[in-house]
């Protein structure tokens, strides 16, 4: 199969797959519904179920493709950046600054709120975003402005933020279960606002990415070669590290913590279409957003009417389909 043929198969089969995700997110819940009925809501607006299918079904599962698409475009933007496979969304700190955050407003109790935003949620974003932008700050320092001294910043700054939510939930047990279900990721308190909420910044951070697409090109073959090739290379990391950044953080603002989507969602879509930015940056959000669709599903239907963190089955499957990756055998010249 040619390159275009294998890139328009995969497409199909994307959207194919993501009609079948949403239909079956309609049908299936805790509350027994019909293909009729479903039928009956859509051409004829009239159902007994019209607020589960519309008020509840539909948000939560139009969120979850949001959000994987956020994560996995992040991922993409990162692995680019660093020109490593390995990097994820949350490299540089975003998910410990959001524990830190979400433990922090469960320990004080803060009960403010923004619209689409609870307290823990907005507390998690803050520090989040802000636990980014300080490492990118003190990275870029005199004589010490290199991705390898952001990265290994980043990962000193996750860890101090991580111990710090271990000692807050240590100070107070009885926030611990609701602080576990958060950070492990969850869609149950979706609502139509967290929807309107994230779409805005994943189209207009998908559309700048896909603008860019041929400078993160250029900035895998060396920043010096880049920059001989006419790419602003400072203001390109720049604008990247920001898109990444917030995308990560408004993920696990109203999803909380979900891994794995960002690591080897765009990982394997590489493998599939190649590495050219141009179309890996649009396949993987697009990949990513149906990865995480059906992993909510599962995560709310295999122990019905009860449901398990949507980030124990992104791991479940996560985890043994990137040590597949990892020891695929290379291909021959």
């Amino acid at each position: 199969m040619t390159p275009k043929r294998k890139r328009h198969f995969f497409f199909l089969l994307i959207v194919l797959l993501t009609a079948a995700g949403f239909f079956l997110s309609l049908q299936i819940g805790a509350v027994k519904t019909s293909f009729s009925e479903l039928c009956q809501a859509i051409f004829s607006g009239q159902s007994e179920f019209q607020d589960i299918f519309f008020g509840l079904r539909l948000p939560r599962a139009l969120l979850a493709y949001l959000t994987g698409a956020s994560l996995a475009l992040a991922g993409a933007i990162l692995q680019g950046y660093f020109q490593n496979p390995l990097a994820d969304p949350f490299i540089l700190g975003a998910s410990s600054g959001a524990s830190l955050g979400a433990v922090l407003a469960l320990q004080l109790g803060l009960t403010w709120s923004l619209p689409g935003f609870s307290a823990q949620s907005l507390s998690a974003f803050v520090t989040s975003l802000a636990l980014v932008m300080g490492v990118y700050l003190i990275s870029e320092r005199q004589h010490f402005r290199t991705p390898e001294s952001l990265l290994l910043t980043g990962i000193a700054a996750g860890a101090l933020a991580s111990a710090l939510t271990s000692f807050l939930l240590f100070r107070r047990a009885d926030a611990y279960e609701q602080a576990v279900f958060w950070l492990l990721g969850s869609f149950s308190l979706t609502d139509w606002r967290q929807v309107w909420l994230i779409l805005p910044y994943l189209i207009i951070s998908l559309l700048i990415a896909q603008f860019l697409a041929r400078d993160m090109n250029l900035l895998t073959l060396g920043d010096e070669v880049a920059q001989s090739l006419g790419c602003p290379v400072k203001s390109v990391r720049k604008v990247f590290l920001f898109l990444a950044t917030l995308l990560a953080s408004f993920s696990v603002a109203v999803a909380g913590i979900i891994g794995f989507v960002g690591l080897i969602v765009p990982h394997a879509v590489r493998l599939i279409i190649g590495p050219d930015h141009r179309r890996l940056f649009l396949f993987s959000a697009a990949s990513g957003g149906t990865f995480l669709l059906f992993s909510d599903l599962l995560a709310r239907t295999i122990f019905a009417p009860s449901e398990i963190p949507v980030g124990t089955i992104t791991a479940v499957f996560g985890a043994p389909f990137f040590v597949y990756l990892l020891n695929r055998p290379a291909k021959k010249p």
